[in-house]
């Protein structure tokens, strides 16, 4: 049996496979290596070189395939197709918290929060300066454009458009545009949470969405709805009408999409952009002791007791 790698003998994140897809397959372990069998044969994975396992439908897994994956910080996502749901998700990549701890100070401070929720703004207004403006101001200027995206894609595509309706506890009562542009964002909704949960970031502490335990998927997929799910939710009712399987097609159009664009890299440098990460924050850091006076100390030392101020140091 192999021993355990240690964590600086593991890949760095940037000599790694990004995201490795799999469906229809039996995934075993043998030595330090994946083992993926399909209908084609079998090949061999080394897990230390991938950063996260997207497993989709028809996939079985063995214990120590996992264990292996854990060892070697590879992040797994179960999903469906190309990623267009996420369904769940194991540890995440990094070893290092310091994404997570970003993320919740930037929100922790009112002026830090609003700065990242104008950055999610700048990027969909790129030739505006959103610096100086209001969080009331942000959400006007984005429900417009909004409904300027949405008149602009019936107007290509032929497509009647009125508003946007969506009944959670009655999907088929929608219009045709309206059950694809739900099956759409909810493609989108997928990707990104498991975009979020691999990186180690939290999916409920949101800049601008808040008090849900997604806040923050919303948040991030909001800056490709207008140039993904909307569009292609016109393009389907374009050409399939109002089918009984038009939610079915949106999502192989968007998983499509999702493949071959690489959607995935550019969130992974767009989610690192708005958290002021670096580009190596996953590779894993040593771990530390917080103390309220010195900041970080030594972790894996054995401290002794000492009198401050005249009193005992609690242990």
């Amino acid at each position: 049996m192999l021993k355990k790698a240690e964590l600086q003998e593991l890949g760095r994140v940037g000599d790694r496979i990004s995201f490795l897809y799999l469906e229809h397959a039996v995934i075993n372990r043998q030595d330090s290596a994946i083992k993926v069998m399909d209908s084609r044969g079998t090949v061999f994975i080394p897990a230390a070189l991938v950063n996260v396992l997207l497993l989709g439908p028809g996939v079985d897994v063995t214990h120590r395939a996992m264990e292996l994956m854990g060892d070697c910080g590879l992040s797994v996502v179960w999903v469906g197709e190309h990623g267009v749901r996420q369904y769940a998700h194991g540890r995440a990549l990094n070893h290092s918290s310091l994404l997570l701890e970003k993320q919740a100070k930037l929100v922790s401070n009112k002026r830090s929060r609003l700065a990242v929720a104008r950055k999610m703004y700048q990027m969909r207004f790129p030739d505006e300066d959103v610096s100086k403006l209001t969080m009331e101001s942000l959400r006007g200027k984005e429900g417009s454009r909004v409904r300027k995206a949405y008149r602009e894609e019936s107007k290509r595509t032929g497509v009647a458009w009125s508003h946007r309706e969506y009944r959670i506890d009655n999907f088929e009562s929608g219009t045709p545009i309206n059950k694809a542009l739900t099956a759409g964002h909810q493609a989108l909704y997928g990707l990104c949470y498991s975009v979020i949960s691999a990186l180690g970031v939290s999916p409920g502490l949101g800049f601008i969405h808040t008090g849900n335990d997604l806040s923050f998927v919303y948040d991030f997929a909001d800056l490709y709805k207008a140039q993904y799910s909307i569009p292609i939710a016109f393009d389907i009712v374009a050409k399939y009408g109002n089918d009984k399987d038009i939610s079915t097609y949106t999502r192989l159009a968007m998983r499509d999409v999702f493949k071959k664009n690489k959607l995935v890299v550019k969130m992974v440098a767009d989610l690192k952009y708005l958290l002021d990460a670096e580009d190596d924050v996953a590779d894993g850091k040593v771990m530390s002791l917080w103390d309220d006076k010195e900041g970080l100390v030594d972790f894996g030392v054995q401290y002794h007791e000492y009198k401050d101020e005249g009193k005992d140091e609690e242990e």
